[in-house]
């Protein structure tokens, strides 16, 4: 008899992930990350080959807000190692953020199993809104903060402690030398030429260099200031990254409304009810995700409010239901469409039964069963909050005489000390003796 084939391996996406055991998922793990670990080396030796003109872009928005204050425009390198470590930083920055949709790609192939259709097109919703915001940050962050906060504090540092110039007269036959003003560098300079670069803010001078070739150097024209501007280059990319991560972190507001309105904990009303609180709460991260100014602090906190608006909208065109198909169930319960968010489990017509309250393994006693202090305990005997019929105070006996049911009455008591307690009884025995047929009952 021929052996029969083996059965084919399924796919990772197309196995119930209920069936499989932690070793399969682990494995499954393993081969995702190994897979976005050699897609991004690529990118990374393209990162390494483009990291000089990409520091030289961060830095350009600096070099021009130096120079239109009139300072030294060459940040500074205190180290022999500084630049290469701010060159690698960048080029790994830029690796991970270029190759983020081939890593969130692998992550997505990796937890797709698990989750329900209403659930993935959630996360074809956000991941795609979530990128445009974090670009949107970026941008935002290149062209209209940097040059706003560094222009502000360059010129608050220069005009600390400036002193004014006097004016003096030219002494007779003093000639004050000229040279010409050119917004850029002359074609063919010949040695010894000189000419104010407009552009640099440079006086140019063309020199012979060792090696018997003209180079072309320039010398800063600062402006007097009370505090020259210089900065490191490692402290100025270290806060260019920081702003970063702060707005891209406050740019993803509306995701996280959209999150929050989907699982329930807020709806848009209550969000319009506290916009006063929503606006308290801006400012306070915009002071914490930036540095301590107040200018920053405003320029992250009313783009955050303008996106908090921007969530409430869009829980507007996606609501909570969105994408969730309704059962049959629902549909006749809640004819008017509005989900019932109460979980108590009661509903319109009232509480539900007992019996659907309680499970089938779960005792009665567990609903009725309440506290008994240690003191009702030794006067009632233990086990007396165990009893599911156990009252605080015992049943009054019936109105037609005393309670038959004497059992666990006190021996030692004295039956006649009631002479109110039956209407039809005597007056006690002068003689103090008892009764006999009392004594029978008892």
């Amino acid at each position: 008899m021929a052996p029969s084939a083996p059965t084919p391996k399924l796919a990772y996406k197309d196995r119930d992930p209920a069936e499989m055991s932690l070793g399969d998922h682990l494995e499954e793990l393993r081969r995702r990350l190994i897979l976005a670990m050699i897609g991004i080396v690529p990118l990374l030796i393209a990162a390494l080959v483009f990291g000089k003109p990409l520091l030289a872009l961060l830095i350009d928005p600096l070099r021009d807000e130096l120079r239109q204050a009139s300072q030294p425009s060459g940040l500074l390198a205190t180290g022999p190692f500084e630049t290469f470590a701010v060159y690698m930083q960048i080029s790994l920055i830029a690796t991970v953020i270029v190759g983020s949709p081939w890593i969130l790609y692998h992550l997505w192939k990796f937890i797709e199993p698990g989750l329900y259709s209403n659930e993935r097109s959630f996360v074809h919703i956000l991941v795609p809104l979530s990128t445009i915001l974090t670009l949107s940050s970026a941008l935002f962050l290149y062209f209209v903060i940097l040059p706003v906060i560094l222009a502000f504090f360059i010129n608050f540092g220069t005009q600390l402690g400036q002193d004014s110039t006097p004016i003096v007269q030219v002494g007779e036959g003093i000639v004050l030398p000229s040279l010409p003003v050119l917004a850029g560098d002359p074609p063919d300079p010949k040695l010894g030429e000189q000419w104010i670069n407009t552009d640099l803010m440079q006086m140019r001078t063309v020199v012979p260099k060792r090696d018997g070739s003209l180079a072309t150097i320039g010398a800063e024209l600062v402006a007097g200031a009370g505090i020259t501007q210089q900065y490191r280059v490692s402290e100025y990319i270290k806060t260019v990254l920081n702003l970063a991560l702060a707005f891209g972190i406050g740019f993803q507001t509306p995701v996280v409304v959209l999150l929050l309105g989907w699982a329930g904990i807020v709806t848009r009303q209550t969000l319009a009810k506290y916009r006063k609180y929503a606006v308290a709460v801006c400012v306070v991260a915009g002071a914490v995700l930036t540095p301590a100014d107040p200018l920053s602090m405003m320029l992250l906190a009313i783009p955050l409010y303008i996106l908090f608006e921007l969530g409430m909208l869009l829980l507007i065109v996606f609501p909570p239901n969105w994408g969730r198909p309704r059962t049959e169930e629902q549909d006749a319960r809640e004819p008017d469409g509005d989900a019932d968010e109460d979980t108590d489990g009661f509903t319109d017509d009232g509480p539900p039964p007992l019996d659907s309250m309680l499970d089938d393994d779960q005792p009665r006693r567990d609903i009725f069963d309440e506290t008994v202090d240690d003191e009702t305990n030794d006067d009632f005997g233990d086990g007396f909050g165990d009893d599911p019929n156990a009252y605080d105070d015992p049943p009054p006996p019936p109105s037609g005489g005393r309670d038959t049911d004497l059992g666990d009455a006190d021996p030692d008591a004295d039956p006649d000390a009631d002479p109110d307690e039956g209407p039809d009884e005597g007056p006690p025995d002068e003689a103090g003796g008892s009764d006999p047929d009392k004594d029978g009952r008892a």
